[in-house]
């Protein structure tokens, strides 16, 4: 069920924005324990300082073991503090991508399509790449926070020893910041185009291993081969560049780093050598001036993978804030099985006007291929009511004024070239496990000798596309998947292309058994189905010009004996 959160428009930063207000919680614990973590690490040299100065003064055995009982504890503080710091923070990122991921597959499963100018090997691309560097943000903010603290605490310990060593650092820290923001910025432009081409390269090699066999069939895999290449090539220079931007910016970062340490340690030796600061002073700044690379060098990066973060979150937004292709009904269809279409027009057809009975068999023999397809996208619902003209009803209510869910419930069109999942023959069949027709639909659909072929029967497993089935199997699958779910309206589109003749006449004749009293429309060509079926509709230039039983067409109708005959 679509709640209202999914419907309203999504912006990145409203994305960034929710992702941070729901995880506020493990934000704080993870912020205190790396900041925590980071006090530790910078109390470390501290107390390196205040040893090495107490130390020389006292030369006492147990000044020198509480000195050691001292750093022992913030050893302990600092592995404890960052392994349940980065525990909570990860599972939190974890889980917060796993939502994202969940959120953008919903959207693309919707029964209402979105107004979405993406493949969809882009929308998995954001479903996953862009899910989790989005969450990233949930890190980035308690570790960019935990990394501030340690650059006060380092700040202000060396500014206790002498003022000008806590300003330089202060100072240092927001002129690196400045000069890495800028730059942060660019990495956020070249990283967005670098994810939008690597997308439309998963695209592409998704689209081409769909229809690997056909290219082989007529030898177009070469030039599908070369297309590929330049959209990969393309993205493969896009990603060179954010590499080299990436780079540029690591360092940057580094170098700049290096030389407020180096600028920290040079101020420290010569206030010593002057006499203004203690060795003990002396030996902290040291050890500050080295610690204090490390949360430099994080503090630094942090501006980076915000904008990581925001363009993956813009990408995301352009599958959750796209508008539904359509408005969808909240009627319920009514007990019944009929269906009629009343003067529709759209693509190429032209006032097709039939109707078929509840608990009819009608073949529909398309002499143009593209009228079938066109019929079979609207009573599929994958065109909206208001893209074409007329009215298609069920059980005599307009499709428009019905829900979508409820109509797909009862009136189930099955594709042409229906999608096959990883899994096994049962679950391909049965997805959701609640049909009591399964065997009767493998039965139906010929699928027998499938299931009899292999040891475990229907928990055969099965690749993803049904890569270790033939196309007349995976045909079959699809067939029973659709006979399995038992709808009051059934709509197959050429079921038996890919079967022989006498298996085609046997699935024919199964089909109308098992489907007797429930309405069945067939879209075909096939002798079998079309003398199986009660009464026979030809479509031809996008209207229906005749109508008989297939036998009586074939005595009288010369043109749709030669569209048929094989």
């Amino acid at each position: 069920m679509t709640t209202p959160d999914t419907q309203r428009p999504r912006p990145g930063s409203d994305i960034l924005r929710t992702a941070l207000r729901r995880n506020v919680g493990a934000m704080v614990w993870g912020t205190v324990l790396m900041g925590l973590y980071q006090a530790g690490e910078t109390a470390f040299p501290i107390a390196l300082g205040l040893i090495v100065e107490h130390t020389l003064q006292s030369r006492s055995l147990g000044s020198l073991a509480l000195s050691i009982a001292g750093l022992a504890v913030i050893i302990t503080t600092v592995s404890l503090s960052w392994r349940f710091g980065m525990r909570v923070l990860q599972k939190a990122n974890t889980t917060e991508a796993h939502r994202w991921r969940v959120r953008v597959a919903e959207c693309g499963l919707q029964p209402v399509a979105r107004d979405v100018d993406l493949k969809s090997g882009e929308v998995l691309t954001i479903a996953t790449e862009d899910a989790d560097q989005t969450a990233d943000i949930i890190e980035v903010v308690p570790l960019l926070i935990s990394s501030l603290v340690a650059v006060l605490v380092a700040a202000v310990a060396l500014g206790l020893a002498d003022i000008r060593l806590g300003l330089l650092v202060i100072v240092g820290t927001v002129a690196i910041l400045s000069i890495l923001s800028v730059m942060s910025k660019r990495i956020g432009a070249s990283t967005q185009e670098q994810q939008a081409r690597v997308a439309r390269a998963g695209a592409k090699v998704a689209d081409l291993i769909i229809g690997l066999r056909p290219l082989h069939g007529f030898g177009g895999n070469h030039a599908a081969f070369r297309s590929y290449r330049k959209v990969s090539t393309e993205a493969k220079h896009q990603s060179i560049t954010v590499a080299k931007v990436n780079g540029v910016y690591a360092g940057t970062a580094l170098a700049l780093n290096a030389v407020l340490a180096v600028a920290v340690t040079l101020t420290a030796g010569w206030l010593a050598f002057d006499g203004q600061i203690t060795i003990g002073e002396l030996v902290m700044a040291v050890g500050l001036a080295q610690f204090i690379m490390e949360p430099l060098k994080l503090f630094s990066e942090m501006p980076k993978y915000v904008m990581i973060a925001r363009a993956s979150a813009q990408r995301m937004a352009l599958v959750l804030s796209a508008p539904q292709v359509a408005t969808p009904g909240t009627q319920l269809p009514a007990a019944g099985g009929d269906l009629e279409i009343d003067c529709v027009r759209y693509g190429s057809l032209r006032k097709v006007k039939f109707r078929v009975s509840a608990g009819e068999f009608v073949a529909i023999a398309a002499y143009q291929p593209r009228a079938a397809a066109d019929l079979a996208s609207i009573l599929a619902m994958n065109v909206p009511p208001d893209a074409y003209e007329g009215v298609v009803r069920v059980s005599g209510q307009e499709l428009a004024d019905l829900s979508i869910e409820a109509v797909r419930e009862h009136l189930l069109v099955n594709p042409y070239d229906g999608e096959i999942f990883a899994g096994t023959l049962r679950t391909n069949i049965d997805p959701s496990g609640t049909s009591r027709m399964v065997p009767e639909a493998v039965e139906a659909s010929m699928l027998t000798d499938v299931v009899a072929l292999h040891r475990e029967g229907l928990d055969y497993g099965v690749r993803d596309r049904g890569a270790n089935l033939s196309g007349g199997q995976r045909q079959r699958l699809s067939l029973a998947r659709a006979l399995a779910a038992d709808s009051d309206v059934l709509v197959l589109r050429d079921p038996t292309t890919a079967v022989d003749a006498v298996t085609e006449q046997l699935i024919a004749r199964n089909i109308a058994k098992l489907r007797r009293g429930r309405t069945t429309l067939v879209l075909t060509s096939s002798p079998a189905l079309l003398d199986a079926a009660d009464r026979v509709l030809v479509l031809n230039e996008g209207v229906i010009t005749a109508e008989d039983t297939h036998r009586n067409l074939l005595a009288k109708d010369e043109a749709y004996c030669s569209a048929v005959a094989r």
